[in-house]
């Protein structure tokens, strides 16, 4: 159980960051600063990314179950959000270059957080991919979640990675790799909201007794 968590978890929030899209953005808001800048911003924007994920793991979970928010439902919110991203990302409509403050980076703003960390690395659709996998946690004990803790670090590193060698990897794939990978990213987002949409459905359903369907 916890290897598959891992796998389907990392692989989501991977496509759903989709750091390849965000190395336009990193450099434009870096324009003209050192590559020690650039690491630092990196690491930085990485930590504050992985933080917000792991608070909305443990409290965002905590919170649905006070409230006595079905997970079914949590699978069938995420799975339109991933659906809407997808096809966004595939369609080319979804700019982040209008996450950008307006007149380039301000040196005294915390570029790191915003729009780095938020809501480029940890957007609606990471946010719903973290919740939408704790309905795979049977039980409600720390140690249940390791694998989700473990995708979501793991997830923050290549990130991580990308960002830091992004002046390398631009010049690498150019504009037309990157806007290919990111269609081809988007396909797979949607094909995977969908399915959430479904399972959810399908859960919902057999939680109020139609298990039976032919």
């Amino acid at each position: 159980m916890a290897w598959p968590l891992f796998v389907s978890t990392f692989a989501t929030l991977l496509a759903i960051i989709n750091p390849f899209e965000a190395l336009p953005v990193f450099l434009l808001l870096l324009e003209g600063k050192d590559p020690a800048e650039h690491h630092r911003v990196a690491v930085r924007s990485s930590l504050y990314a992985t933080l917000l994920l792991l608070f909305f793991l443990f409290f965002g979970s905590l919170i649905l179950r006070l409230f006595g928010v079905p997970i079914a439902m949590v699978r069938i919110v995420g799975g339109i959000i991933l659906t809407k991203i997808g096809f966004d990302l595939f369609s080319g409509s979804r700019g982040r270059g209008s996450m950008v403050p307006a007149g380039g980076a301000n040196e005294d703003a915390n570029i790191a957080f915003v729009p780095l960390a938020l809501p480029i690395m940890c957007g609606p659709g990471a946010i719903a991919t973290v919740l939408g996998m704790t309905a795979q946690v049977e039980t409600w004990r720390l140690g249940a979640f390791a694998p989700i803790v473990a995708a979501v670090l793991a997830a923050m590193f290549v990130t991580y990675l990308c960002l830091a060698f992004a002046g390398r990897l631009v010049d690498r794939l150019g504009p037309m790799g990157i806007d290919a990978i990111t269609r081809i990213v988007g396909f797979f987002v949607s094909a995977m909201g969908v399915g959430l949409v479904f399972n959810g459905v399908i859960e919902g359903l057999q939680n109020h007794g139609l298990t039976a369907l032919h």
